[in-house]
């Protein structure tokens, strides 16, 4: 029997990966709900940052954009870089991408992933089966990554929870539920605007708590046309890291993860200032010095910029503190396995073709990003990534 490449994960990176190794011709076992982070874990209304050009799945042919799509369903084009793209619609292009390409999706949970010593990978399936994988590839997103930073955990004793006094941006789908409520949310990105506005317009008194200053991007038209584009603006830096990411996993890793968290860091896309400004009120702090819960509501203990240490209290506080790559996070990996790894501040460090320090275990997505670039965090970077992970584990395990 031929051993077949296992995926894990069905959102954009997974389905791009999958739909390219089938088309290699190498058998592949594809795991997961589809799109379930998008559906799940992002707020109703929501629309991406990311420009139309720059939010197409990578497939190993053509039809099968973002506007293939749309003519398809019948949907006015998106194709301008003034163009928005809902969520909604970029959930049902995902799962049409699925339906297209990666027929044989098995909406199943990965429970574990060992090394054999015979060579390969034994899989084990929530539903009991267990099978040899030749390779296996990590595509899981933002699944179990939510970061909360220390100061803000002290008020949830038992985690984040919708429910609790504070919550991680990832838990809310409907943000109704604070309608005639006082919030805060936490962070200056895209999510943490974004989910401010979208709270403030269902009924919420907002309030953003932020350490940096809040800001919004230029609209297209004002973005300098003497530098070349790239899938997020004009600038050599944005084209150079959008384009050629093969070199930047030789930097050291200090720069690396620096680059990461900086570029295309913190900051709101020009269509929501509107939405935004006048309708929620903005406190810039030094820090979060800590939380607590008194009778269920949580009080935000913060110094200003000016020295001072001041108490702010709400009814719920919403975390929108991102992401971080945490290889102990990932438990359907074995502790055997996970020790194996080489890791930098919690990421896998891969080679070419994605590949990590196990021959035969690959990672893409955001679990990249330390070693290919801030690309590898947005939709654009399976166009990258999708091609070279296949040819690297088609001349390794073809």
């Amino acid at each position: 029997m031929i051993r077949p490449v296992a995926v894990i994960g069905a959102g954009p990176f997974g389905l791009s990966t999958a739909a390219h190794i089938k088309a290699s011709g190498i058998p592949v076992r594809v795991f997961g709900d589809p799109m379930v982070s998008w559906r799940d874990h992002m707020p109703a209304g929501m629309l991406l940052k990311s420009t139309p050009a720059a939010s197409s799945i990578d497939a190993p042919r053509r039809g099968h954009t973002l506007a293939d799509y749309c003519a398809a369903a019948g949907i006015s084009r998106l194709a301008g870089v003034e163009d928005i793209v809902p969520v909604g619609t970029f959930i049902s292009y995902g799962e049409w991408f699925q339906r297209e390409l990666v027929p044989g999706l098995e909406r199943v949970r990965v429970v574990s992933v060992d090394h054999r010593s015979a060579g390969g990978f034994e899989v084990e399936l929530e539903s009991g089966e267990s099978f040899t994988a030749r390779a296996v590839v990590v595509a899981t997103g933002l699944s179990g990554l939510s970061h909360l930073p220390p100061e803000l955990a002290a008020a949830a004793a038992d985690g984040p929870a919708p429910t609790g006094p504070v919550s991680h941006s990832c838990q809310h789908h409907d943000l109704s539920r604070f309608a005639g409520q006082e919030l805060i949310v936490v962070g200056a990105g895209q999510s943490a605007l974004e989910t401010a506005a979208l709270a403030a317009e269902a009924g919420a008194r907002v309030r953003v708590v932020a350490r940096r200053r809040v800001g919004f991007g230029a609209p297209p038209w004002r973005q300098p046309r003497l530098r070349p584009g790239s899938p997020f603006g004009r600038a050599w830096s944005l084209w150079a890291l959008s384009h050629y990411p093969q070199p930047y996993r030789y930097l050291p890793a200090r720069t690396r993860h620096y680059l990461v968290r900086r570029v295309l860091g913190p900051l709101g896309a020009w269509w929501l200032r509107d939405r935004f400004e006048g309708k929620v009120r903005v406190e810039e702090i030094d820090r979060v010095v800590g939380a607590e819960a008194l009778d269920g509501a949580p009080v935000l203990t913060v110094r200003t910029r000016a020295g001072a240490t001041g108490r702010l209290v709400a009814d719920h506080v919403i975390a929108a503190t991102g992401y971080r790559v945490d290889i102990a996070a990932m438990g359907f990996l074995s502790h055997g396995l996970r020790t194996r790894l080489a890791v930098s501040r919690g990421t896998p460090n891969l080679g070419p073709g994605y590949v990590s320090s196990v021959p035969g275990l690959y990672f893409t997505g955001l679990p990249a990003a330390a070693s290919y670039g801030p690309v590898m965090r947005f939709v654009c970077g399976t166009e990258f990534a999708s091609p070279r992970l296949t040819r690297h584990l088609v001349a390794a395990h073809g």
